[in-house]
């Protein structure tokens, strides 16, 4: 795998190392070795699938408080994704910062997203699938979020009008 450092410490996009031959290619999509070398958490303890049936459908922006935060890597598995990733460490000096990229079925690209980073992603195409692994079990009572349209990220979705859930919309904004 390929470690591409993103503008926030700690997260990075994970590219294909692909061998390939005649009858298409081989490539590792996950290494706890190769994880760990880069400090980067490297236990899996769950799986997730987020099915997307209209373009346009924005989730996010979510993480999980102390002490059940997560890592997690984020691969889309068809269709595409607009992903987003909010640094919220104290003290980081990309505290409030985001980034985002884009991942699709084609590109094959996963996101690396650290513990107490918020995530979210809004679907580019139709029947989008998102296939997540994350560190830690997901813990009831523990599951927070940002708004997605919060002023002070002032993040920049590439469609207007998403398709949000109640969920999504009551978050608060941060102070």
């Amino acid at each position: 795998m390929k470690f591409v450092e993103t503008p926030l410490a700690g997260a990075y996009v994970l590219e294909l190392e692909r061998l390939e031959d005649e009858r298409g290619f081989f490539a590792r999509t996950w290494c706890a070795e190769e994880l760990a070398g880069h400090g980067l958490e490297a236990r899996i303890a769950q799986c997730n699938l987020s099915s997307n049936r209209r373009r346009g459908t924005l989730r996010g922006m979510h993480y999980q408080a102390a002490p059940h935060q997560e890592a997690k890597i984020v691969r889309c598995i068809r269709g595409a994704i607009y992903d987003v990733i909010v640094d919220l460490r104290h003290g980081s000096p990309t505290m409030r910062r985001w980034t985002s990229v884009e991942l699709t079925a084609d590109n094959r690209r996963a996101l690396y997203v650290p513990k107490d980073f918020a995530h979210g992603f809004q679907t580019l195409t139709d029947d989008a699938e998102v296939f997540y692994e994350m560190s830690t079990p997901y813990a009831p009572g523990f599951g927070r979020g940002v708004r997605w349209n919060d002023p002070a990220l002032a993040i920049e979705w590439p469609l207007g009008d998403p398709i949000l859930s109640e969920r999504d919309c009551g978050y608060p904004v941060l102070r």
